[in-house]
C-alpha cells in the first residue's frame, strides 16, 4: 500500500515509517505540519526545520504545510497536507508515530477517514521501554534536543538514547512518574541515522539556551 508519514524527525514518527517499510509497504512521501505554536496540542516543533533534510537522506519527498497552531483549528491544515499527498502521490493510507495520545490518534483517524484513508498507528499502546529497546536494536542514533520535565536538565541534551540512557530514564521514570519516551512532553528527540537513511546527519553547530529543567539545544546538521 502506498503510505504518506506524519513526520516530525523524531524517534516515534520515523519508527513508524521504518516498521511500515518493514511491512512491505511503499513509503510514498513525508507530511510535515510546521506549527508557530510551541505547546501545540497536535504537533510536535522541536526538530521540524530538520525534517527537509531528513527527507533528502531518506529519498523521500515531503510536503510542508505551515500552521498557527491554534487547537482544532490546525486540524483543517493537517487536513489540507493529507489531501495534496493524496492528489499529488496517490497515498492510500496514512502512517502516525502515536503511541499514547487518544486526542492525536482520534482526529487523524476522522480526517482519514473522511478522507477515506487507512490509518496505521504501528506503535500504538506499545510498551514505552519496550520502544525505546526497539529503537536500539534496530540501529536507530537518536539524541535528546530539548527537555521539559524535573528532573530533567541541560545535562540530558545531546544524550543518546542508548542502554545506559534507558537503564537512567526507567529510574527516573518510577521514581518522579515521568513517560520514560517523553510521550507527555518530558524530552523531544531528533533522528541523526536509522535504517531508512542514505547515511548518517553530522551535527555542524548548537546553541543551548533555557533554564532550570527547561532546556532546549537548537543543532544545524549536514
Amino acid at each position: 500500500m502506498k503510505l504518506g508519514i506524519l513526520f516530525s524527525g523524531g524517534k516515534d514518527s520515523t519508527y513508524a515509517a521504518y516498521l511500515a517499510k518493514k511491512y512491505n509497504h511503499e513509503l510514498t512521501c513525508l507530511i510535515t505540519i510546521a506549527s508557530e505554536n510551541k505547546d501545540s496540542f497536535m504537533f510536535h516543533t522541536p526538530s521540524i526545520n530538520k525534517t527537509l533534510i531528513q527527507a533528502a537522506v531518506m529519498n523521500l519527498p515531503i510536503i510542508l504545510q505551515k500552521t498557527k497552531g491554534k487547537k482544532e483549528v490546525e486540524l483543517k491544515d493537517l487536513e489540507n497536507a493529507i489531501k495534496l499527498a493524496k492528489k499529488k502521490y496517490k497515498i492510500q493510507g496514512i502512517v502516525t508515530g502515536a503511541v499514547a495520545s487518544v486526542y492525536q490518534a482520534s482526529r487523524i483517524q476522522k480526517i482519514c477517514d473522511d478522507l477515506r484513508l487507512e490509518c496505521f498507528n504501528p506503535l500504538w499502546q506499545k510498551s514505552q521501554i519496550e520502544l525505546l529497546d526497539d529503537l536500539i536494536k534496530n540501529k536507530f542514533n537518536i539524541i535528546i534536543i530539548q527537555v521539559a520535565a524535573y528532573p530533567l536538565d541541560k545535562s540530558w541534551l545531546g544524550r543518546k538514547i542508548d542502554k545506559s540512557f534507558i537503564k537512567e530514564i526507567k529510574i527516573l521514570s518510577e521514581k518522579y512518574k515521568i513517560n520514560p519516551a517523553g510521550e507527555g512532553g518530558e524530552f523531544e528527540s531528533l533522528v541523526l541515522n536509522c535504517p531508512l537513511f542514505k547515511k548518517p546527519l553530522k551535527i555542524k553547530k548548537k546553541t543551548i539556551t533555557g533554564k532550570d529543567n527547561s532546556w532546549k539545544m537548537e543543532v544545524e546538521v549536514e
